[in-house]
């Protein structure tokens, strides 16, 4: 029996509880308003109801105790630098519940959590730094331009001069005149032998012999 128990349990245990709420407190100061079902949403209002609360005390105490609920230190700045500041003039009431409708599906009760104040974003075109009296004023464009002119005449000048030609001798390689072909010789010719009638009888075999004596 939970008789005289104030707190929802979410279906969960004491330190699932817990954690979800811290979540949804951390969620709240980054992106300050949450979309959730209406009964979480109730619950996490009180959460950071005391959390802004203690952003204004401002105290190192109060630092502590809410370094222990966001377990971030980046936060807990934001929290006392940027978010309790919103609510000086205020003695409760630093949030409100926005009712949806049911969800889709299973019909659970949606809302939205959000902060009553905002902050303030400063538009990007007030960033941009103003150029200080001490830091060096932009040159006019007459003088950029003519800076710009000056090197390209140099430029122009430099090619203008001629290049040194090199001599068409150094450049082309000598060329080795070709060797004469010496003519090939030709083989002795064997000396043509006459063809003679051959001589019959006993005279013409004796001419024959002396001749090739002689020979």
């Amino acid at each position: 029996m939970r008789h005289n128990k104030l707190n929802k349990r979410f279906g969960r245990t004491l330190s699932e509880r817990k954690e979800l709420m811290r979540s949804m407190a951390r969620n709240t100061i980054i992106h300050l308003k949450i979309k959730t079902t209406l009964p979480k949403a109730k619950e996490t209002k009180k959460m950071v109801d005391g959390l802004i609360s203690l952003g204004k005390a401002g105290t190192i105490h109060s630092m502590r105790e809410a370094f222990a609920i966001l377990q971030d230190r980046s936060l807990v700045s934001r929290l006392f630098k940027e978010i309790a500041p919103l609510f000086k003039d205020r003695k409760g009431g630093y949030t409100r519940v926005i009712h949806l409708g049911r969800r889709h599906g299973d019909g659970a009760e949606m809302a939205i959590l959000e902060l009553v104040e905002k902050i303030k974003v400063q538009p990007k075109h007030e960033k941009k730094k103003k150029v200080s009296e001490t830091q060096e004023k932009p040159k006019p464009k007459e003088e950029k331009v003519k800076e710009a002119k000056e090197p390209k005449e140099e430029k122009v000048k430099k090619e203008e001069k001629p290049k040194e030609k090199t001599p068409k001798a150094a450049i082309e390689a000598p060329v080795k005149p070709k060797q004469e072909e010496k003519p090939k010789k030709e083989a002795p010719k064997e000396k043509e032998k006459k063809h003679e009638p051959k001589q019959e009888g006993l005279f013409g075999k004796l001419k024959g012999f002396f001749k090739k004596k002689n020979d």
